[in-house]
């Protein structure tokens, strides 16, 4: 059975370098800004043409995120890492604290992907999946334009305190679907708990790590061998390593970008997307 799901795989369309390059390019961008990485990753192929290597290659460039996210905030992780044992009473009960809720929070979003995990590709294989992603995309959307919009400024404590924590850490749940974007929910659920810009920016970004890392090893230990007949290894680093350097630029230039102005832009591009979707869906009709 193995072997001829080996050669099944062998004999269907792979992606090339530079559609590998491509694919890396777009997760690291969208996986770190708010606008749904595992949307656009059905979409490029779906409009392009391009032969859609699957889930477990979306979620192997995760790889990439993984590392630009440990990248970007190792000086947190080192600093909680260091003050976790510190001597000084305040400093270890801060980074106990921030650990404890870093922990809780990750909870949910690993018991959905355990219960729910086949939920992406059962969504994937909807007639309608791309108007579902377009509808996905444009309410989530407004959602984070309305909690960033009618929220005050918010607190930039280095702890959320455990009612944000909790409640972020229950809507990165619902990441799993398509057209929501993880980094996008757990943005929106922090600005409406009082966090500020910046804050739950940090904070999503930090709770990122352990999710996406649990997700990477998950696929390297039950589904490696899949990967490896689905292309060459070559081909799969290309879109890792890509997905690596956008995906840390990304977290670099949205936090920049917060020092001047709020997630409105990133609505405003959901909006955008999601009409054009619905267009291209409507003219697609029966084709």
């Amino acid at each position: 059975m193995l072997a001829h799901n080996a050669a099944l795989l062998a004999t269907e369309p792979t992606l090339t370098v530079f559609q590998a390059f491509v694919l890396g390019a777009v997760q690291g961008i969208t996986e770190l800004l708010p606008i749904s990485s595992s949307a656009h990753l059905y979409l490029f192929p779906t409009v392009l043409g391009w032969p859609y290597a699957g889930v477990t290659f979306d979620i192997a460039l995760h790889a990439g995120t993984l590392l630009a996210l440990f990248v970007a905030y190792i000086d947190d992780w080192r600093r909680m890492a260091f003050e976790f044992f510190s001597p000084d009473a305040a400093k270890r009960h801060e980074a106990r604290s921030l650990f404890a809720m870093l922990t809780v929070a990750t909870v949910p979003g690993l018991m959905a992907g355990w219960k729910l995990g086949d939920l992406e590709d059962r969504l994937r294989e909807l007639p309608y999946a791309v108007p579902l992603m377009a509808t996905l995309l444009l309410v989530f959307g407004l959602l984070l334009w309305a909690a960033d919009r009618f929220s005050r400024p918010g607190r930039e404590d280095r702890l959320p305190g455990w009612g944000p924590a909790i409640g972020v850490g229950l809507a990165q749940a619902l990441a799993l679907v398509p057209g929501v974007s993880r980094s996008g929910i757990t943005i929106t659920a922090g600005r409406a708990f009082g966090l500020s810009r910046m804050a739950a920016a940090r904070f999503s970004f930090l709770l990122s790590l352990p999710i996406t890392a649990a997700v990477v090893a998950n696929t390297l230990l039950f589904k490696g061998r899949e990967l490896s007949h689905a292309m060459p290894v070559s081909t799969l680093l290309v879109g890792v390593l890509t997905s690596a350097i956008f995906g840390f630029l990304a977290i670099r230039f949205l936090l920049g970008m917060l020092r001047h102005t709020g997630f409105w832009v990133f609505a405003v591009y959901r909006a955008v997307l999601a009409l054009g979707l619905f267009a291209w869906s409507a003219s697609h009709v029966g084709h």
